[in-house]
């Protein structure tokens, strides 16, 4: 070892008696020698989470060990011990397990007809837009679509002369609802991770006499397994966690979703086994979260990717147009519901086409504002969830704070992602009832910031961790102060990533009814929350034309924020750097 690597790791060995004080000088020194604009941005960022996602979380688990004001193990014991508790948590896990691995394979088989077939361009096409469409309808329409396509009159049956072998109500229409709900999101985590996949394996598989299922399990299988189990615990920590299905088809099926909305917003309200409830309602989703983390490690990593065609295989190509068929059919028939209902007279019995639903829909006096006030709460959501997660975003990946201040932003978003929306709803119930808060549009808008904020977050890091790291310094010696360079240079070069991070806030609050249940009031109500209220009046009619609302609104805003993403991204970058 030379002489000045000696004096470098010798200098870097502090002293026995003054470790823990050089570095707790170290620690603070670093945060107080970074730049201003850095340590106001973290401070913000940290009050602000501390108040709208801690707090709220907190106070759901003291409530949970509140009774009669005294602190006590009563409620945690009587939740625990009440047969009903226990079966319906086991009712939650094996929908919920049941759904994830039915929505991975789906996906994984999808993917994998995307990738590595020889399956045309425009058919492929048109099944990455039908798997992704139920992204753009709340979760609680699936179930009343699943209803009227697969129930006794529904439209399925109607068309197949035959009813299912099994009760749409509880388990089995819960089940398929699920699958409808997860499989969009599963699609997405394999279809990204195929992307990635050297096609050039098979032809190697091949040469070297393996055969078809052996070829199938090196090449395409075992590459993405750590992207199937991802899809699998994603798929399963929505249906554990989601409100919307289970109200509109789970029947007498009771789910921790159900139990916990009926305790907390019962005739009678607990709200200490209400939190227990919640606390039940976190704990898997931490491990899913964790499992999601740790499942990435399983798949392969490649130095370079093919983009070679796939293999010749007509038998295998056609059976996966069949496949897509029937696919498309099965999406298609619960969609299509959404659409046929409000122009039917009365369906089954009266299907005639008529305008009257809609109209009726469309003159009710308070619709107007409804519609206003829910695209006013997502937009809103979005300008300032978007804003944060940037600022987060800028802290995580082009900061000179200490390890330990860019870390946090890495905890919020890592908590917000654990963080069941119904959880968090309830926390927002304990903790800002009786404030100005409470029946505000603004406690709505927090909701949605806290509920949202993983996947923007990540967006804005990983972004911003690509571009050079020179370009602030660069605009310093130009004589730009620091947020100055950032306007003219950073924020040009991430305005792509901005409509991305805007449209993926904007379209989940549109869509959002778990976080917001139980935070809504007559004067803050949003379309998601009015469908939950017709359905008490069996109004389905008025819920699809709504469902239809939310579904087109999202659809315009999509093709709005993606040609608005374009644009930007078609932009000469040369534009956007300093001169």
């Amino acid at each position: 070892m030379s002489e000045s690597k000696i004096a470098a790791h010798n200098a870097d060995i502090p002293s026995a008696c003054g470790k823990h004080q050089d570095e707790s000088k170290g620690l603070f020194a670093d945060f107080f020698a970074s730049r201003i604009e850095f340590k106001a941005a973290w401070l913000i960022l940290v009050v602000l989470f501390a108040f709208i996602l801690i707090y709220p979380v907190a106070t759901v688990l003291v409530q949970s060990f509140l009774r009669d004001g005294v602190i006590t193990l009563a409620n945690w014991v009587e939740t625990l011990s009440r047969p009903h508790f226990r079966q319906m948590l086991a009712n939650s896990f094996i929908v919920s397990g049941l759904s994830g691995l039915i929505s991975a394979l789906i996906a994984f088989f999808a993917a994998y007809g995307l990738t590595f077939t020889n399956v045309d361009r425009r058919t492929k096409k048109a099944v990455q837009i039908l798997l992704l469409l139920p992204l753009f309808l709340p979760s609680i329409t699936y179930g009343f679509a699943v209803i009227y396509s697969f129930g006794r009159m529904g439209l399925v049956t109607q068309l197949l002369g035959a009813q299912l072998p099994v009760s749409i109500y509880g388990f089995w229409g819960l089940l398929i609802t699920d699958v409808v709900y997860t499989v969009p999101p599963a699609f997405l985590v394999l279809y990204n991770a195929f992307l990635y996949v050297d096609r050039r394996f098979v032809i190697v598989s091949c040469v070297l006499g393996d055969n078809p299922l052996r070829t199938f399990w090196v090449t395409a299988c075992r590459p993405t397994v750590g992207a199937f189990v991802a899809a699998f615990v994603l798929s399963f920590f929505l249906a554990f966690t989601d409100f919307g299905i289970p109200v509109s088809v789970a029947g007498q099926y009771n789910v921790i979703a159900t139990e916990l909305y009926t305790t907390m917003m019962g005739a009678v309200p607990d709200f200490g086994n209400g939190a227990v409830i919640a606390i039940a309602m976190l704990v898997p989703s931490v491990a899913a979260v964790w499992l999601l983390k740790n499942a990435e490690r399983l798949n392969f990593r490649y130095s370079q990717i093919s983009t070679a065609p796939a293999m010749t295989n007509r038998l295998r190509d056609a059976g996966f147009y069949l496949y897509f068929l029937v696919l498309a059919f099965l999406l298609f028939s619960i969609l299509a519901v959404v659409f046929i209902v409000p122009f039917v007279e009365y369906w089954p019995y009266k299907p005639y086409f008529t305008l009257q639903h809609i109209k009726e829909v469309l003159s009710d006096d308070g619709i107007g504002d409804l519609y206003l006030r829910s695209i006013g709460v997502a937009a809103a959501s979005a300008v300032v969830g978007t804003a944060c997660a940037f600022a987060a975003g800028m802290i995580r990946s082009r900061s000179d704070m200490p390890g330990w201040c860019r870390t946090t932003m890495d905890a919020v978003a890592m908590l917000t992602s654990t963080l069941p929306g119904m959880v968090l709803g309830v926390g927002y119930l304990f903790a800002f009832s009786g404030t100005s808060l409470q029946n505000t549009l603004l406690i709505l808008i927090l909701a949605n910031l806290v509920h949202f904020l993983a996947t923007p977050y990540l967006m804005a890091s990983t972004a911003l961790s690509k571009m050079n790291a020179g370009w602030e310094t660069t605009g310093l010696l130009m004589g730009d102060s620091w947020f100055k360079s950032v306007c003219r240079i950073i924020v040009p070069n991430s305005r792509t990533t901005l409509i991305q991070m805007f449209e993926t806030y904007f379209i989940n609050s549109m869509v959002t009814i778990s976080a917001i249940v139980f935070l809504t009031g007559s004067r803050t109500m949003v379309l998601t929350t009015r469908i939950k209220e017709l359905q008490y009046f069996e109004r389905f009619d008025a819920i699809f034309a709504l469902s239809m609302l939310i579904f087109l609104t999202n659809i315009v805003a999509k093709l709005l924020f993606d040609a608005l993403a374009r644009g930007q991204a078609g932009r000469p970058r040369s534009e956007e750097k300093p001169v």
